[in-house]
């Protein structure tokens, strides 16, 4: 359910459980943790998923059974976000739920236009994973990040853009090729170099 292609230097790891609307197990996020753990050679990360939704968070009878809380999903956007590397997160659909963390996480975000973003934690009566509230006001400012959060907002991708939650909208047909296209100049350059203007980024 999660597949790992690997083109040179350029990965593209997929969520692929359309069926389940892109739900998490425990075994797909530890996979998705050991692939983002062993990608620091990689130049470049794309992380996209299957059908209508890029996933709902946590698989509801795993949810049930602790996961929702489980440090697994620190362990995955902490990963993604240690990477020297551009990480672009390909949506193809709504991101709900703990879904957000590696989204977050990711350095560009590109979606289709029927994506949508929310995450429950208010509702369900879950803490959202220590880092989360951070990027995610990073990215919103606190105000917006507490009508998500808190109020339990769901933001369509229009909304997002505006917000500075997603930094593209692209037409579903071309999201992939949009993806791998930020990544022509970064593939032609020494890793060296791509680390040092990411970290003068994030230090800025």
């Amino acid at each position: 359910m999660i597949r790992c292609e690997t083109d040179g230097d350029l990965w593209i790891v997929t969520i692929d459980r359309p069926d389940k609307a892109g739900a998490l197990t425990p075994a797909m996020l530890t996979e998705l943790a050991e692939i983002a753990e062993g990608a620091r050679a990689a130049k470049a990360l794309i992380l996209t998923g299957t059908g209508p939704v890029f996933s709902a968070g946590a698989d509801l009878d795993a949810a049930r059974a602790g996961l929702a809380t489980d440090p697994v999903w620190e362990r995955l956007s902490s990963a993604i976000a240690a990477l020297p590397g551009l990480t672009i997160a390909a949506l193809n659909g709504t991101v709900a739920g703990g879904a957000f963390g590696m989204v977050l996480a990711c350095d560009v975000r590109v979606v289709v236009p029927k994506a949508n973003f929310f995450y429950p934690v208010m509702k369900l009566g879950f803490l959202p994973q220590p880092s989360d509230p951070v990027r995610l006001a990073a990215l919103i400012g606190p105000a917006r990040a507490k009508m998500i959060l808190m109020a339990g907002q769901k933001v369509d991708a229009d909304t997002a853009m505006a917000w500075g939650l997603i930094d593209q909208i692209v037409p579903p047909a071309d999201l992939m090729d949009n993806a791998t296209g930020l990544c022509t100049d970064i593939l032609d350059a020494s890793a060296g170099h791509i680390a040092a203007i990411k970290g003068m980024v994030q230090l800025g």
